[in-house]
């Protein structure tokens, strides 16, 4: 069996000694952006393929992480090695928003014919949809936000608790938890409204006519809402499904109010959920979607999609108003493309669909097999696992690595443990992992 495939196979108990000699070389980064935590070693990655991870010291883990879930079509999948290969040897660095590539003018188009946006029957250019290109999930949360502000003259916002959106200051403004948003909040966006997430639709309604009841005049411009950002599932912030057809209904409301929706698909898409974007499982057709993640394959790269109409208002005559270096570089548009021509040829979101449709049965019986367990969610391949408390969480994470499994706890109480395979994963791979696990949640 070639890794990539491999069942874990631990030969010195994580982190093993080469990890913590190295994990001593980390205390040159800066807190907060090293994996330091109160000084402890952290394993060291060395090399990955599939859903396999090895580290430096000989180890081999099973990856339920997929790296955040980047790794969607699994780790250094052969076609996106190839096309990135390919490309290095052509042209490793572009001119960002001044000079294109022929690649960064292929994606946007591919992206464009995908994106699950609305285009008017009777509409011609105008409202085709387009695409504008990020590096991070971050980044194209700040850029859907800040089309939406510029379009709709309104500076509110409905977001969601709990939701995660990104740490940039205006992404953060979006983002749910308190101790992120605290050390710079006198610096974030004021007009920002939050409702739990799957709430009754009619407090959502109520926001937006509070800027219907302001009229499109006078005092809508200073404090109307026109603007709603939504994930279709919750991913970092515990894995929460909203109540069926609560989506669209979200939707809906939108459309009547004159307002906007920004999909923030940065986790969710890419065969994530079972469809290659989650909103399309709700039949929802959002104004602006963030994407990120899965779509580099393993290098950064993130989009906005959206129609034309909207975008208009970054026109200028000048320089361009929200740019960076490293705009559709050629290495990450190279991984994009061999990204979706693995969607489009190997049916991973159906795959997720399958597989997933069955973890959740095995899923299904674990809360009341297991008392640490309060309950089990998700869909596809994005899971959640919410403990009882936070200590079971990292009980949890600590005996499944040192059994050769990788799994993170995420949501404001740190209680909830992430299924995030690679789209790619074996069987084998699936039922070895959820055996470590039930032995792990046997023994706490």
């Amino acid at each position: 069996m070639s890794f990539g495939k491999l069942l874990p196979g631990i030969v010195a108990p994580p982190p093993g000694p080469r990890s913590r000699l190295l994990s001593r070389g980390l205390a040159a980064e800066a807190p907060g952006v090293n994996t330091l935590s109160g000084g402890a070693p952290s394993l060291v990655w060395e090399e990955a393929r599939g859903a396999n991870v090895r580290d430096v010291d000989g180890n081999v883990f099973i990856d339920l992480t997929s790296g955040f879930g980047v790794a969607s079509v699994g780790h250094r999948h052969p076609r996106v090695v190839a096309a990135v290969r390919r490309q290095a040897g052509r042209l490793l660095h572009g001119l960002g928003d001044v000079h294109a590539h022929p690649l960064r003018i292929e994606l946007a188009a591919r992206l464009a014919r995908l994106a699950p946006i609305d285009t008017p029957l009777d509409a011609a250019l105008e409202d085709v949809p387009q695409v504008f290109f990020a590096v991070s999930g971050a980044e194209a949360v700040e850029i859907a936000l800040k089309t939406a502000l510029a379009a709709t003259a309104s500076p509110g916002v409905v977001a969601f608790e709990p939701s995660y959106h990104g740490l940039t200051l205006g992404a953060l403004a979006v983002t749910s938890r308190p101790e992120f948003r605290a050390p710079f909040a006198a610096h974030l966006h004021s007009h920002v409204r939050r409702l739990p997430f799957g709430c009754p639709p009619s407090l959502i309604a109520a926001e937006l006519r509070r800027y219907r009841s302001h009229g499109s005049h006078g005092s809508q411009g200073r404090h109307g809402v026109r603007t709603v950002i939504v994930e279709p599932i919750v991913g970092r912030e515990g894995v929460l499904l909203p109540p069926a057809g609560w989506l669209a209904e979200v939707s809906s409301l939108c459309r009547a109010a004159g307002a906007l929706l920004i999909a923030d698909e940065i986790f969710t898409g890419f065969g994530r959920t079972g469809s290659l974007f989650a909103v399309e499982a709700e039949g929802v057709r959002p104004d602006l979607l963030c994407c990120g993640k899965a779509l580099g394959g393993g290098l950064p790269i993130a989009a906005v999609l959206g129609r034309r109409s909207l975008f208009r208002c970054w026109q200028t005559a000048g320089e361009a108003l929200h740019t960076s270096t490293f705009l559709a570089n050629p290495l990450a548009c190279a991984a994009a493309l061999a990204v979706l021509d693995i969607f489009a040829g190997e049916g991973l979101s159906a795959r997720a669909a399958e597989l997933g449709s069955a973890l959740g049965r095995r899923l299904a019986g674990w809360p009341d097999r297991f008392p640490s367990l309060a309950a089990a969610r998700g869909r596809g391949f994005l899971w959640g696992l919410e403990m009882q408390s936070r200590a079971a969480a990292a009980r949890t994470v600590a005996a499944a690595l040192g059994r050769g499994l990788l799994v993170l706890a995420g949501g404001p109480q740190g209680r909830v443990v992430q299924l995030v395979p690679p789209l790619t994963i074996t069987k084998s791979q699936l039922r070895a992992a959820l055996d470590i696990l039930e032995e792990v949640l046997a023994t706490l």
